[in-house]
């Protein structure tokens, strides 16, 4: 990874300074609080259902933001000249569940919810499985790269056990896995994709809040909604009929009860030399029926055509649907409202379409995206990277959105995935010229990088940013604004509570959609091609259709 000297940020901070003065006078950018937060505000709301896909919510989702950038000169930029891209999905609802844990004389019920949550992305009428075996393969990791297999023995048709995160996670000298920073490997999509590849009947991920990084409310809001998937040709190949997450206290039970120390174990785990454990005795039965059906959901897309060279694309994006309806909190409240995430980012793309239609029109053409499907799994962003409107191999690169900030300005610029790609460097100089330092990679070890819409776009080898405010609070009262930030992971991420609030402070929002619409508006009016830089797994991808960016 290759870093820049403080006075060489400074150097290019003054250079692509100057240059935007010379580009954008004529429209310099004037962010709009009270615009963001009414969008935010009217996105969030209770008519809107927590914004779930394929809910009627939906399609007054599709109709607002297709107003709004009309409004804001975009115009559609979707299929058959429409504003939206259909994503055809699969979705399962799950009912009737029961499960238990097995040892000897000792069972553990399962109630779902509160020791797991169950469910399956695999179509069929119900899962029945009865008496299966539980081996316990430490972090489900299979990477031959890195000459670590936690596969070695047969799981076919088996229950495995396996830990959230990564082997470094909680001992980052090891460093097999990067230090602290979550691999792909360390994510739960991950590790059910993995499961499937070796044949298991099912998987129980063992929560943690810190290596999961977020409270165990969380997963039982978000897996026990009916969950999504793209239509696969072959699903028995890439899904295992249970996908599941237990409590840690269960593990510890289970482990006792099957003669083991649960924290001895997770300590050998983390060593290329670990040998998946057999639990002596120990079986799981869970049983549920399961509705599969097939919908349609939609990206929403909208464009700025470039005058010089519109067939070459500066993206912008975001997710629009949230957790929609779930069970009742302690409240009664059952909608998932989802104000900063990512009603914040959605507003947030709306401003930058404003923004970007002040002024002359770009040479390149902007496209602002807001996915369907994130929270089921990048789903939407997943299509559109399957299935693109605007050819990849000449997308330039892009900006991701999503959870925003509202309290006010912080001291830094957060760069997820800092040291992957050219765009850094822009980015931080930016920052810069605002009075801003960064900090690179900001919730590494909670393994933002994978969790967010710009992931299936980098992994094809399109540069994508995704930014956000971190570091201190710049201005006071400071103490109100960390106490807002900590009670909001612990209280509102993915709950009923993540509601709009009409005191927040959207300076420091509107500082990051500042650098996102600078670097955006360079690369637009220039023949510029971010590059990754050398090591980035991402470049690969890219350099297959070098020839198409000469």
């Amino acid at each position: 990874m290759r870093l820049m000297s403080s006075a060489a940020v400074l150097l290019f901070a003054a250079a692509m300074a100057s240059g935007a003065v010379a580009q954008t006078a004529a429209q310099a950018p004037d962010f709009d609080a009270g615009r963001i937060s009414n969008d935010i505000k009217v996105l969030s709301d209770d008519s809107f259902e927590g914004r779930g896909i394929a809910t009627p919510a939906e399609q007054k989702v599709i109709d607002y933001l297709s107003q709004q950038y009309a409004a804001a000169g975009f115009a559609p930029g979707g299929e058959n000249g429409g504003w939206t891209q259909a994503v055809g999905l699969n979705r399962f609802t799950v009912s009737n569940v029961s499960g238990q844990i097995k040892v000897g004389d000792w069972t553990q019920p399962l109630a779902q919810g509160q020791q797991a949550t169950i469910t399956t992305r695999l179509p069929s009428d119900g899962v029945d499985l009865r008496g299966k075996p539980l081996v316990f393969v430490g972090y489900g990791t299979n990477a031959p790269e890195r000459g670590w297999n936690d596969f070695k023995t047969d799981v076919r048709g088996k229950v495995i056990v396996v830990l959230v995160n990564d082997a470094d996670f909680e001992e980052p000298a090891l460093n097999t896995f990067g230090g602290e920073a979550m691999t792909y490997y360390g994510r739960w999509t991950y590790k059910y994709e993995e499961a499937a590849r070796q044949g298991a009947a099912g998987v129980l991920i063992v929560h943690e809040t810190r290596p999961a990084s977020y409270g165990w409310t969380t997963v039982a809001n978000s897996w026990s909604v009916p969950q999504f998937d793209i239509v696969r040709a072959n699903p028995s190949a890439e899904r295992v009929p249970m996908e599941a997450w237990i409590q840690r206290d269960v593990a510890v039970d289970l482990f006792r009860h099957a003669g083991l120390d649960f924290e001895q174990e997770k300590i050998k785990a983390r060593s290329r030399d670990f040998q998946p454990v057999e639990l002596a005795g120990a079986t799981i039965d869970a049983k549920f029926d399961v509705k599969t059906d097939q919908i349609t959901t939609h990206n929403v897309v909208a464009k700025l055509e470039g005058t010089t060279h519109p067939n070459e694309t500066i993206l912008y994006t975001g997710h629009w649907d949230h957790i929609g309806m779930g069970e009742p909190d302690a409240n009664g409240d059952r909608i998932f409202n989802g104000a900063v995430d990512n009603a914040s980012g959605t507003a947030g793309l709306l401003e930058l379409a404003r923004q970007w239609s002040k002024g002359p029109k770009p040479e390149r053409t902007v496209v602002m995206i807001s996915f369907t499907g994130e929270e089921s799994g990048l789903l939407g962003s997943e299509f559109y990277a399957a299935n693109p409107l605007y050819p990849l191999e000449t997308t330039v690169a892009g900006f991701n959105l999503d959870a925003t900030s509202v309290l006010g300005r912080m001291s830094k610029l957060g760069v997820t995935g800092y040291g992957q790609s050219e765009l850094d460097e822009r980015v931080i100089a930016l920052a810069a010229a605002q009075g801003r330092g960064f900090e690179g990679d900001a919730g590494a070890g909670a393994g933002i990088y994978f969790r967010s819409d710009h992931f299936p776009l980098a992994k094809r080898g399109v540069p994508m940013g995704y930014l956000s405010s971190t570091g201190d609070f710049v201005d006071e009262p400071i103490a109100p604004r960390v106490a807002a930030a900590a009670e909001y992971r612990a209280n509102r991420y993915h709950q009923a509570a993540d509601e709009w609030e009409a005191n927040w402070d959207y300076r420091g929002m509107i500082q990051d959609l500042e650098v996102v619409f600078d670097a955006g508006q360079a690369l637009a009016n220039s023949r510029d091609w971010p590059q990754w830089k050398p090591g980035s797994e991402f470049g690969p991808a890219r350099t297959v259709s070098d020839a198409q960016r000469k």
